[in-house]
């Protein structure tokens, strides 16, 4: 009878402090999630976007986008000398489009942040110096219209193209509208005739008059590129949906 009481006395003692051991790492487990929060809070992982922006060509194109205030203020007096400082800024933004591309190619940096902010830089810029050329009366206000509506036509239609999976390259035809578009805009910016050295000697170089053509070119491959991108778009509808007849 001693022996059982003693065995019973002792099964009691043991399942007690199973119970008070048990309380006990519940209630450490309690703080430790507690201090895992707060520090989680204080000490947060950054997020994937957040890793990815902090390579150089991202931060290329946000410089990009910082110079078209600067761009800008220097053009909008049509000074003759700020004039030449504004091209100069958007010729600085038109090399480091080209650099930033390349760099993200070169080492394998092509991100989604780099997918968002690369073209609306561009587009940003670009129509920044169009407006301002119509505020400066350098270039009609439709050629303007045209060229900015067919950014946003093609825009359009890449984004509806990439909804329903379908990959259409850039073509030929909108590389030469980009580089004379481009060419324009610095010409315009100059706006003034200014002495030039050519191959054959100094020569006086209206670049209003040479600005204006090479923009009146860009809007006419504008037009003919953003005819081809619908074209090509309608083509690959076409053949996706014979695929699909013949699966």
């Amino acid at each position: 009878m001693t022996t059982e009481r003693e065995t019973k006395q002792k099964l009691k003692q043991e399942a007690r402090a199973r119970k008070r051991e048990e309380k006990q790492r519940k209630k450490e487990e309690k703080v430790a999630r507690k201090v895992a929060k707060k520090a989680a809070r204080n000490g947060r992982a950054p997020s994937v976007l957040l890793q990815e922006f902090w390579n150089l060509p991202n931060m290329l194109t946000v410089a990009r986008i910082f110079m078209i205030p600067l761009f800008v203020w220097l053009l909008y007096d049509g000074d003759p000398w700020f004039s030449v400082m504004a091209a100069s800024v958007f010729t600085i933004a038109a090399v480091t489009d080209v650099v930033d591309g390349f760099l993200a190619r070169r080492w394998n940096m092509i991100t989604v942040t780099g997918k968002l902010l690369d073209p609306m830089a561009d587009k940003l810029i670009v129509a920044a110096a169009l407006i301002m050329m119509v505020r400066l009366g350098r270039v009609p206000a439709w050629i303007v219209i045209v060229l900015l509506s067919r950014e946003f036509i093609v825009n359009g239609l890449r984004q509806v193209a990439a909804s329903e999976g379908l990959v259409i390259a850039a073509g030929q035809e909108g590389k030469w509208k980009t580089a004379l578009q481009l060419a324009g805009i610095i010409a315009l910016c100059i706006h003034y005739t200014h002495p030039v050295f050519l191959l054959v000697g100094t020569w006086d170089v209206n670049f209003n008059v040479v600005g204006k053509v090479l923009i009146y070119l860009s809007t006419a491959f504008s037009a003919w590129s953003a005819g081809a991108y619908f074209q090509a778009f309608l083509n690959r509808l076409g053949q996706r949906g014979q695929e699909q007849k013949s699966a």
